[in-house]
């Protein structure tokens, strides 16, 4: 019996913690606007719940993904369509970050980087795909 209060009080645990993720989660992206920015963006007003459900069917995908150590046994070329997928959620992602925050215009104005500012923000973009090819091909590697 005493087994049984354990595995329930863990199980009660990783739920309580699954659904304090989920909420902070769903919370960033209703703060941050991304999927009405992105709809609107991309002039797909009748199709908003297909980014939606994009949203919902990855993060389930991938839930159950990391949960039941799903393995893929297909070449390195045919990782690079989800490292793209990813690559383009986390852009966006910190993209409207930036746009809530108003990071970059505070920034260019301060220091008086107006006209400097596609060279900014190009060396940002730059920047953050040459720390993720290192991550990818150099440190995780070492792993």
């Amino acid at each position: 019996m005493p087994e049984l209060a354990g595995e329930v009080l863990v199980a009660v645990i990783g739920l309580s913690g699954g659904f304090a993720v989920g909420s902070a989660f769903v919370a960033l992206l209703i703060v941050l606007d991304l999927v009405p920015r992105l709809v609107q963006l991309t002039r797909a007003h009748r199709r908003s719940a297909v980014f939606e459900s994009a949203l919902l069917a990855g993060v389930i995908g991938f839930n159950c993904a990391d949960l039941f150590d799903w393995r893929l046994s297909l070449g390195p070329g045919w990782l690079l369509v989800p490292a793209v997928f990813q690559g383009v959620f986390v852009g966006m992602l910190a993209a409207a970050l930036t746009e809530v925050l108003n990071v970059i215009p505070i920034v260019a104005k301060r220091l008086r980087l107006g006209p400097y500012l596609l060279l900014l923000l190009l060396a940002m973009v730059l920047g953050k795909v040459a720390g993720s090819l290192a991550d990818w091909f150099v440190f995780q590697r070492m792993d």
